[in-house]
């Protein structure tokens, strides 16, 4: 068989569910492995973020420029972490066949610290495996990096067992900085796991490399490649594993934790959602603080605009600014409402950019009218008691009116 339907099928054995945003060369695997198409390739890794979040493997396929429009949430991940697998399936159009650009996904790589596996005809269904294997290890995305000479090619279909292992989302207890170093450490743990590799072997000829990041192999062994597309391995073959020192810091250690300030006019909806047991996918902003004491009510945060998708396929509950929904959640906005997914996506709507200086941001209302929002005031106790439930079906949007009082700034909270 072609490696397309190889690949569709091994993605098929090892996923609960795919997403993709069609493009050469990743539109014909994508079919065959039933993927969703998807508004874009943000919003799509946001879904399969929230799948992840409630237990379900989850792959994407995307082109090499679609590796792109992933780059927020795929860095975000790695130090927020994951439960279950996510992997990436990103097929490089090298030839610029039905692309304006050539690059090379390998790359994300390094910049996202996930680790990047690229097979050939013999490794197909095992690599794919391996991938959701290490996403859960490392507790990030994996990316799988293929070619149009691969997806065209004649291969031996391997059927693959599925092994389930678990990811953890970072210790809310860790300061951001504790959860850097901590997703470090996985890090470094990465270049054992990609040198030991039984993917990696010595066929006739020389070396092959499949775990193509972290370097798979000594310097000397990696420097006579031959590499599909931009000399990759031989650019990093002496690179080394990050080195992280010291404790990874606590909010207990430090003393305090961050949160809203003093006179929020959103206190009394982040209280009902607490007093409710409701979980949500937080936005950064000022919606992160929900994550720290004393709400304790978000879970995960995966990016500015990204709380909306992965709440719709997670925790079913998104929190999220207006800033934020007009940088890149209304697309997300979009997409949940043409699926009819169920959410509660609660828009905290300061008219400011909170975080970043208070700048001004235009009234969202004009720009979501379509959504038939929710409109309460902050202040307005017993229209939030109405509106802040779980949807029965479909989505729901609630936009929660409030002026940020002048001259005050976070709050620090005992820890």
């Amino acid at each position: 068989m072609k490696g397309a339907e190889a690949l569709a099928r091994a993605v098929r054995q090892s996923a609960d569910r795919c997403y993709a945003v069609p493009g050469y060369p990743a539109s014909e695997v994508a079919e065959r492995a039933g993927a969703s198409n998807i508004i874009n390739e943000k919003t799509a890794l946001e879904y399969a973020l929230g799948d992840s979040l409630s237990g379900r493997r989850a792959a994407v396929f995307v082109k090499h420029v679609g590796l792109n429009a992933c780059a927020d949430p795929l860095v975000h991940a790695t130090v927020q972490g994951l439960r279950a697998g996510v992997v990436i399936v990103a097929a490089d159009d090298l030839d610029a066949t039905a692309s304006d650009v050539v690059q090379d996904s390998r790359y994300y790589g390094e910049i996202a610290r996930v680790p990047v596996l690229e097979p050939d005809d013999e490794t197909l269904g095992p690599a794919v495996e391996a991938a959701f294997e290490a996403s859960e290890e490392f507790s990030r995305v994996a990316i799988v990096r293929v070619t149009p000479a691969l997806l065209d090619a004649d291969v031996t279909d391997v059927s693959v067992t599925r092994n389930d292992r678990e990811g953890s989302l970072a210790d809310p207890g860790l300061t951001m900085a504790g959860r850097a170093l901590v997703a470090e450490r996985r890090t470094a743990a990465m270049f054992s796991w990609s040198r030991s590799s039984p993917l990696n072997r010595l066929p006739d000829g020389g070396f092959r490399a499949v775990t193509v990041y972290p370097p798979p192999a000594a310097p000397d062994v990696l420097a006579s490649l031959h590499e599909t597309g931009r000399p990759f391995l031989r650019e990093h073959r002496v690179l080394a594993p990050p080195e992280p020192t010291g404790e990874p810091a606590r909010h207990s250690t430090r003393g305090y934790s961050r949160t809203f300030c003093r006179n929020c006019p959103f206190r009394p909806a982040l209280a009902l959602l607490r007093e409710r047991g409701l979980q949500a996918a937080c936005d950064a902003g000022c919606a992160i603080l929900a994550m720290n004491l004393p709400y304790r009510v978000g879970i995960a945060s995966y990016g500015l605009g990204s709380s909306i998708a992965v709440a719709a396929t997670g925790p079913g509950v998104a929190l999220i600014g207006d800033y934020a929904l007009l940088h890149s959640g209304l697309a997300a906005l979009i997409d949940v409402y043409e699926r009819r997914l169920p959410l509660l996506c609660i828009v905290l709507a300061n008219n400011r950019m909170g975080m970043t200086g208070g700048h001004p941001v235009p009234d969202i209302l004009r720009y979501i009218s379509w959504a038939n929002p929710v409109v309460c005031a902050a202040d307005d106790v017993p229209a939030l008691h109405r509106a802040l439930v779980l949807p029965d079906d479909g989505p729901r949007t609630v936009v929660i009116e409030g002026a940020c009082p002048e001259g005050e700034t976070h709050e620090t909270v005992v820890y």
